[in-house]
């Protein structure tokens, strides 16, 4: 998936909350867009409140999401903006990539401690865009294609990545 992916998430995002794109610098559009996962109404509210890059980030940091993102290197935040998931890569950089997935499962009888499935659904835009399906989000889509990857999580590290041309 490309960057496009990530900005087209972000404008459904913020669509649905009213908030204006062109408040954030682009590094600020990145960092929001691996966080919002784990911020709640309030804090989304809070965080387009500030008036300041300065205090935008510092809100982050004090919230303790700051390094949820920038304890990781500059090429694996980049794979994170572009959605390229691999095997290895632990639950929370799944969740910075594509958010909370569609359906999550228990597992049973695999060599883990704790083993889950994620099933993640995604859109193919017209013009051959790919981006995760938000459900009840305002934004139209009108998808030419869909289809969903399932991921085996043991022990919070992605073991096996699955995909399946239809949404089951």
């Amino acid at each position: 998936m490309r960057r496009t992916t990530v900005a087209l998430l972000i404008a459904a995002l913020f669509f649905s909350t009213g908030v204006s794109l062109k408040k954030l610098e682009q590094y600020e559009q990145d960092h929001y867009a691996a966080l919002r996962v784990w911020m709640n109404p309030d804090q989304d509210k809070a965080f387009f409140k500030l008036k300041t890059r300065e205090e935008r980030d510092a809100f982050l940091k004090e919230q303790k999401l700051w390094d949820r993102y920038y304890k990781y290197p500059e090429d694996i935040r980049e794979r994170i903006l572009t959605g390229d998931v691999v095997e290895g890569w632990t639950q929370d950089m799944v969740y910075m990539a594509w958010g909370q997935p569609y359906r999550k499962k228990r597992l049973t009888g695999r060599p883990a401690a704790r083993s889950e499935l994620f099933v993640y659904r995604f859109e193919i835009t017209p013009d051959g865009s790919v981006m995760p399906w938000v459900p009840k989000s305002k934004a139209t889509y009108k998808a030419v294609g869909k289809f969903q990857l399932e991921l085996y999580v043991d022990d919070s590290s992605v073991v096996e990545i699955n995909k399946k041309e239809k949404w089951e």
